[in-house]
């Protein structure tokens, strides 16, 4: 990043990340001790996942304020998950419900002698190549309402509506070698970081399918859609799951996609991957 209140905001934006990291537990031990206080018709559920996504979009990055800009797919480039983390937590009472997530990413990866780019979109001359070092970090946090439309012994389907917020971080670091083309020399090699924070309205469906009569087996679904800050968000997820007494074990593959408005470094985003993990219920 190269303005000082850009800093700031980053690391802001690490200050709320963790502390929304940190949502779903915290809301859990207020909804147990609400629970248990009221004795209300209220239930609640708790999950926490590994998720472990692939990563595709494409950045368009500017090499000096106003200059020109190396324009690079990200998903070339990132070959590693660093690390990421996914919580949920859920409360209902009748039709009636309310859930949140927090999905947090750290991808990257890194090229050398990279030819794959362009440099303001042009194609690069035969001589050029690249040493690219790019990474992402990212919380994505959906909150919500949401009505069940159907209730039946196979089948449970919720409208809902709500919000989800993408702080996002990337960062690039390149050093070219050869032809500059309109770079230049003093650009030939640098950093750029930026980060971002957008607000989307979404309105969507989710729900199970019960597969066989035991009940121990269902298929979570979920998928939403939305804009606001962003172009165009949607996600959708489609698993299996084995119920417990005390919950569940569910599997699940989830799909994020991110359209950007102009203006923004990073163009569009998809993550793309499976999830794992355990639904405790109250």
């Amino acid at each position: 990043m190269r303005f000082s209140h850009r800093h700031l905001q980053a690391a802001a934006a690490r200050r709320a990340a963790a502390s929304i990291a940190l949502l779903p537990l915290a809301m859990a031990a207020h909804a147990q001790s609400a629970a248990d206080a009221s004795g209300s018709d209220w239930r609640y559920s708790l999950s926490v996942y590994g998720y472990f996504p692939s990563l595709s979009g494409d950045s368009s990055t500017p090499t000096s304020p106003g200059g020109p800009t190396i324009d690079v797919s990200a998903g070339n480039i990132v070959d590693a998950l660093k690390f990421t983390f996914m919580g949920s937590l859920g409360a209902h009472n009748g039709r009636y419900g309310f859930f949140t997530d927090v999905i947090y990413l750290d991808l990257g990866g890194s090229k050398q002698g990279y030819r794959d780019f362009t440099i303001n979109k042009a194609p690069i001359s035969g001589s050029t190549s690249a040493n690219l070092d790019w990474d992402l970090k990212g919380v994505l946090w959906t909150l919500g309402g949401e009505y069940r439309v159907l209730s039946e012994p196979r089948l449970n389907l919720n409208l809902l509506a709500g919000a989800r917020m993408f702080s996002l971080k990337p960062r690039l670091r390149w050093s070219i070698q050869g032809d500059l083309g309109p770079i230049g020399a003093a650009s030939r090699s640098g950093e750029s970081e930026t980060s971002e924070v957008l607000w989307d309205g979404i309105v969507g469906a989710k729900g199970r399918y019960a597969l066989g009569d035991s009940g121990r087996w269902n298929m979570p679904f979920y998928v939403d859609v939305g804009t606001g800050e962003s172009q165009l968000t949607w996600q959708a997820g489609l698993g299996l799951s084995y119920a417990y007494s005390w919950g569940e074990i569910t599997g699940m593959w989830r799909y994020v996609s991110y359209d950007m408005k102009s203006g923004s470094q990073i163009e569009d985003l998809r993550f793309s991957g499976p999830m794992i993990g355990a639904t405790w219920r109250w």
